[in-house]
C-alpha cells in the first residue's frame, strides 16, 4: 500500500481503527479481531489505532495480542486523557495532567506489551490544564523513548498551534467523513501549514456509508449509535437519503460507497490518513482497496453535490459530547 506522512511518521495510506473490536458498535469477537489485524499487516495496512479507554483497556490488550511476533511491521498509535464515559450522553470526564500522561503510557505499554508507542495522542484535552504543560510532559516520554511522536485529538487550531510551538506535532486526530467536515475551514489548512498530519477516524459516517444502518432499531442496544443525533430517526432517514446518492455514483464506478468515502477523504491532502474501524477481515479487505480507487475532478463535484453539508441532519455527538471537542 502507498504511504503517507504524519510529520516524521511514516505509515499506510489507510489506517486501521480498532475501538469497535470492543463492545463500543455491538458484541466483540476477540478471534475474528485478531484474525482482522493481522490480515490488514498482510496487506500492507501498517497504521493501527487503539486508546486506553476502548473497552476499560480490553482494546490495547487485544491489540498487543495480534501484533505479537510482528512488531516492526506496525506504526502502533494509542491514546490517553478520557477516563470516563457516559455512553448514553457521550460526556467524558477528562484528564490531560502531566502526571496522569506519565501514569497512562506506563499502563498502555504493559496492555500492549511493546516497549515504546509510535504515536501517542492526548485523546481529549481539559481546558483547566494549559496544553504547553501536557505537551511538555509527553516531549520528556519522548525523550526517554517511551513515545516516538505526539499527536492531539479533537483540539481546536489555536490550541494546535500552541502545542506545536511547545514540542512538535506528528498527527491530529479528528472526526472527519462527508458527514463531518468542520475542520475543513481551519484545522485541515492550519495542520497544512505546521506539517501536521491529519488522521480522520469515523471517515465512513460512522457506518452510514455502509448501507447497513438504515433503522436504528437493527443497531445493538449497547451500539453507541444509539446516543448520536444522526442516528435518531428523522435525522438518520434524511442521512441515509444522502448516503444512497454516493452508493448511485459507487455503482458507476464499479466501487462501493464506502470505498468512495475513504478515497474522498485520501484527496482532501497528502498529510490525511484516514483509520476506518472494523472487526471483520471482508470489511478491512474493501476498507484498504479504497486506496487505489482514484476520483475525478467531475467525480468530486458530484460527490459534493451529493452529500451537501447544509442537508446533514443532526449533529455529530449530543450536546454533552460536542463539550469535549474543540477545545
Amino acid at each position: 500500500m502507498d504511504k503517507r506522512t504524519l510529520g516524521g511518521l511514516e505509515v499506510s495510506a489507510i489506517g486501521l481503527g480498532c475501538m469497535g473490536m470492543s463492545n463500543v458498535y455491538g458484541p466483540a469477537d476477540t478471534e475474528e479481531s485478531v484474525r482482522t489485524v493481522r490480515r490488514a499487516l498482510d496487506l500492507g495496512v501498517s497504521f493501527v489505532d487503539t486508546a486506553d479507554v476502548y473497552g476499560d483497556g480490553h482494546n490495547e490488550e487485544l491489540l498487543g495480542k495480534a501484533i505479537k511476533g510482528r512488531r516492526d511491521e506496525v506504526v502502533l498509535a494509542t491514546k490517553f486523557g478520557i477516563t470516563g464515559v457516559d455512553l448514553a450522553t457521550a460526556e467524558l470526564t477528562v484528564d490531560s495532567s502531566p502526571a496522569y500522561a506519565r501514569r497512562a503510557v506506563e499502563a498502555s505499554l504493559r496492555r500492549l506489551d511493546v516497549d515504546t508507542i509510535d504515536l501517542y495522542y492526548l485523546h481529549r484535552r481539559n481546558p483547566d490544564v494549559p496544553i504547553e504543560d501536557t505537551v511538555g510532559a509527553l516531549a520528556e516520554l519522548v525523550e526517554q523513548g517511551k513515545i516516538r511522536h505526539i499527536g492531539l485529538s479533537e483540539v481546536r487550531a489555536q490550541t494546535l498551534r500552541r502545542a506545536h510551538a511547545a514540542h512538535p506535532i506528528a498527527a491530529l486526530q479528528s472526526e472527519y467523513s462527508l458527514f463531518a467536515r468542520d475542520l475543513e475551514t481551519e484545522l485541515l489548512p492550519t495542520c497544512a501549514e505546521l506539517g501536521v498530519g491529519v488522521v480522520p477516524y469515523s471517515p465512513v459516517g460512522r457506518g452510514l456509508f455502509t448501507g447497513t444502518v438504515r433503522d436504528v432499531e437493527a443497531l445493538a442496544d449497547n451500539d453507541f449509535r444509539r446516543s448520536l443525533p444522526w442516528f435518531e430517526r428523522e435525522n438518520l432517514r434524511r442521512n441515509v437519503v444522502l448516503a444512497d446518492r454516493v452508493r448511485e455514483i459507487a455503482d458507476r464506478i464499479g466501487a462501493t460507497p464506502v470505498q468512495v468515502a475513504l478515497a474522498w477523504l485520501l484527496t482532501r491532502g497528502e498529510h490525511v490518513v484516514p483509520i476506518p474501524g472494523t472487526k471483520r477481515v471482508r470489511y478491512l479487505e474493501e476498507n484498504a482497496a479504497s486506496a487505489s480507487i482514484t476520483l475525478t475532478r467531475g467525480l468530486l463535484d458530484e460527490i459534493a453535490e451529493a452529500v451537501p453539508a447544509a442537508e446533514i441532519a443532526g449533529e455529530r455527538y449530543p450536546e454533552a459530547g460536542l463539550a469535549s471537542v474543540n477545545t
